[in-house]
């Protein structure tokens, strides 16, 4: 298989989270523990190190996945190689949630900062009326970035998996996910459908769904990215490389 090609209709949300969970159930609590210690670094580091970590959680669920050994939590910081190579995807993955939270918070509080500086010149049909507008644009918004990661859904594991520089990856990660939406529309659903088990679970239950959701993300990608191995050079079904027709 050449590193520019893909398969398309293999992933099958359902059975992506069940052999997402049955390929990382013995190594769970350290998948666990480089997924949380990743994205804390990210996150206190006002996400400029979010691309490294991001490469250096991939690796380890990668390395996991193609039995190459024992994940251990050194393998997180090799991320750290990726810094450059990682950097416009990062920007673009980050950009639309800072745009998205800045939304939520101008459209939600913008209406009752209006209220308690118009007082009683702002009526609560206006303020109704704010909301609802406020609420379309929220929904619009979230949707234009689902859309846009859902694009780079590969961008990650193709930069650390292929060696691929940002643009290359987010160029093949786009086509592979076009031609791949159903599949990777309905792991998105299935996945919020898990995030939301897990936050009724007392809250906890969605960090403990971080590595089921992560892997079940892997394991979409090696669906449809197969390990540049000797077992992958075996003929592909007729239909598995469509967007080369």
């Amino acid at each position: 298989m050449q590193e520019t090609e893909f398969r398309t209709g293999v992933i099958h949300p359902i059975e992506c989270v069940k052999e997402a969970f049955a390929a990382i159930k013995d190594e769970y609590w350290m998948l666990f523990a480089v997924s949380i210690v990743g994205a804390l670094i990210g996150g206190v580091t006002m996400y400029v190190l979010i691309g490294p970590m991001i490469c250096g959680i991939y690796i380890c669920y990668l390395k996991k996945f193609d039995g190459k050994g024992p994940v251990r939590f050194d393998d997180l910081w090799i991320g750290f190689q990726y810094f450059g190579r990682s950097l416009l995807v990062t920007v673009l993955i980050v950009v639309p949630i800072v745009a998205y939270v800045v939304t939520i918070f101008a459209t939600i509080y913008g209406p009752l900062i209006m209220k308690a500086v118009g007082g009683n010149k702002v009526s609560d049909d206006e303020l109704l009326t704010t909301f609802g507008v406020a609420i379309v644009v929220d929904l619009i918004v979230a949707l234009a970035m689902v859309c846009i990661h859902s694009l780079l859904i590969f961008s990650f594991p193709l930069i650390v998996d292929r060696g691929l520089s940002s643009w290359e990856a987010i160029k093949l990660s786009a086509r592979a996910a076009l031609k791949n939406a159903g599949g990777i529309g309905g792991l998105i659903v299935v996945s919020f459908i898990l995030a939301v088990l897990g936050e009724l679970a007392c809250g906890i239950g969605l960090y403990l769904m971080i590595p089921i959701l992560t892997a079940s993300n892997v394991m979409a990608y090696r669906k449809v990215f197969p390990a540049l191995t000797a077992g992958s050079l075996d003929p592909p079904p007729p239909t598995a490389y469509s967007e080369l027709a």
